[in-house]
């Protein structure tokens, strides 16, 4: 994973609530064996017509969306199956934030997991980014280390987050990755507790 510190990048909102992991990324896309390749498929049956023609009515579709790296949405964002696809979708889609009001608890740890950081706001600060996303090129900077979202107008609120996702989050790492910095006290271990025949 990379290591998320700062990030400034451009809003795209869907102001929708209990988007589920369905919509995000549907069943029929769940045969793939790597976690690279969904993103064309994020949000399909709403970003398609008939499953080829992109839907201009659809918040992601619209030009001024285009690059977008930080998605707003409604409450009880991610919630339905635990499939871990939903974030590498959005992921591979571009998005390295998402920001709602609340988030379904295994999706928001999906997320943590896989290196893309759920951020959760009270709803009137939401609604106030959902507007504000409407707007061409509108932008927010993450500081992950100051916990602090906020734009070039004004606005700015802190969020909180797990301490310990927070740090493996900053280093890029995940739960593997921090089994290796402790690689030389497990083999000291097996050398006195696990002794060969």
């Amino acid at each position: 994973m990379k290591p998320f510190t700062v990030h400034k990048g451009k809003v795209a909102g869907i102001d929708r609530a209990n988007i589920d992991t369905d919509q995000i990324i549907p069943k029929q896309f769940l045969k793939r064996i790597e976690r690279t390749g969904f993103g064309k498929f994020l949000f399909y049956d709403w970003r398609y017509i008939d499953g080829e023609k992109p839907n201009p009515d659809f918040e992601l579709n619209r030009p001024e969306n285009e690059g977008a790296t930080i998605l707003v949405a409604n409450e009880n964002f991610g919630c339905g199956s635990s499939r871990e696809h939903a974030p590498w979708a959005l992921q591979d889609y571009g998005f390295q934030a998402i920001i709602a009001p609340s988030f379904a608890d295994i999706f928001y740890n999906n997320c943590l997991k896989n290196g893309l950081l759920p951020i959760r706001l009270a709803k009137q600060d939401v609604e106030y980014l959902l507007r504000e996303s409407t707007k061409a090129d509108y932008e927010l900077t993450i500081s992950l280390e100051d916990q602090r979202v906020y734009d070039d107008n004004g606005f700015e609120r802190t969020f909180d987050i797990d301490p310990y996702r927070k740090q493996l989050l900053l280093k890029g790492w995940d739960e593997i990755d921090l089994t290796f910095v402790y690689e030389p006290y497990i083999a000291e271990y097996e050398k006195k507790h696990c002794p060969l025949p």
